[in-house]
């Protein structure tokens, strides 16, 4: 079967979960760097985030119109939806998560932690039960570009900030670590670290960790190793298949670590995210685009009882 050029497999069972008449799509190209996709199922529309411009952008599903969401907005980088359908972000000029209301206030649901500021949260991910989980390496502080110089006041860690509005720590021994995501059955949590960016010969790889009861995790052994750019954003399919942002375009990763294929994009990709009435088509953050492509597989969603809003620590609202 001919395969577009943008579609190479390294893997027979790539083969399943492509379309040989499928298009990559570039739908949008103004960007400096495009970040944190998020759908919207209800409204099908897609927000991200234009980092160096300050802006979240939001991606019509209906008409293919791009308008401004909000700017500024705090440098925002990642971005999560809940299970209340609301808007989780990592910001970078304001060095916390938020929240997005559904009246349109934002509330700040973690910036410090055992008194010392966060560095830039990068990026987020929500479990069925609520918790919230994100990185904090430095790259929003690191520079005026995409947030502000600014002195780090604590390493680069992974935190998750429970139901019950704890925040706790679940990883201290990343260099800088950058995208993270649930499994399907979310037994497992796997973790980017790209430290290659500030050091030679430094981490480019993803990591997987067992899911505790109490929110903690354990393990951490090296999933998969880019061998082209970084390993910067990613999302799971229904099948447990890892599709991750690379230098080179979206590669896939059966759950066995063994990498089914890519996606050629012609830009540096950032990150990814399922989208679509049938959540079969995949969104890519890539440089200065937006690009898309439908796949013969669907993205995963988490399903899980909704939050009670009084359930989050919600200190400050603007």
């Amino acid at each position: 079967m001919h395969h577009p050029d943008w579609f190479i497999v390294d893997d027979s069972r790539f083969r399943s979960l492509i379309l040989p008449n499928a298009r990559l799509e570039r739908l949008w190209s103004e960007g400096r760097w495009c970040e944190g996709p998020a759908y919207f199922a209800a409204g099908r529309y897609l927000l991200w985030s234009d980092i160096p411009n300050d802006r979240i952008l939001r991606f019509d599903d209906n008409d293919d119109h791009v308008s401004v969401f909000r700017q500024p907005a705090g440098f925002s980088n990642g971005h999560s939806v809940d299970r209340e359908g609301r808007l989780i972000s990592c910001e970078h000029g304001t060095r916390s998560v938020t929240r997005t209301e559904h009246n349109g206030r934002i509330t700040t649901l973690a910036e410090a932690f055992d008194g010392c500021r966060f560095n830039s949260p990068n990026d987020v991910t929500v479990k069925s039960d609520g918790s919230i989980w994100f990185t904090d390496p430095s790259y929003g502080i690191d520079s005026d570009y995409e947030g502000g110089l600014r002195d780090s006041e604590m390493g680069c860690h992974v935190y998750c900030l429970r139901p019950d509005g704890r925040l706790i720590r679940v990883a201290d021994d990343f260099e800088k670590p950058n995208s993270l995501a649930f499994s399907p059955d979310e037994s497992w949590l796997y973790v980017s670290d790209t430290g290659a960016t500030h050091r030679d010969g430094g981490p480019r790889h993803i990591r997987r960790f067992r899911v505790e009861e109490d929110h903690r995790l354990s393990g951490g052994e090296v999933f998969a190793i880019s061998d082209c750019g970084l390993f910067d954003g990613f999302r799971f399919d229904i099948a447990g298949n890892l599709w991750t942002s690379a230098g080179d375009g979206v590669h896939c990763y059966a759950p066995d670590g063994t990498r089914l294929g890519r996606i050629a994009v012609p830009e540096t990709v950032a990150n990814v995210c399922f989208g679509g009435p049938a959540r079969n088509r995949l969104f890519i953050c890539a440089s200065t685009s937006l690009y898309a492509i439908f796949l013969d597989t669907r993205g995963h969603h988490v399903l899980g009882e909704a939050v009670s809003p009084s359930a989050v620590r919600t200190p400050t609202t603007r």
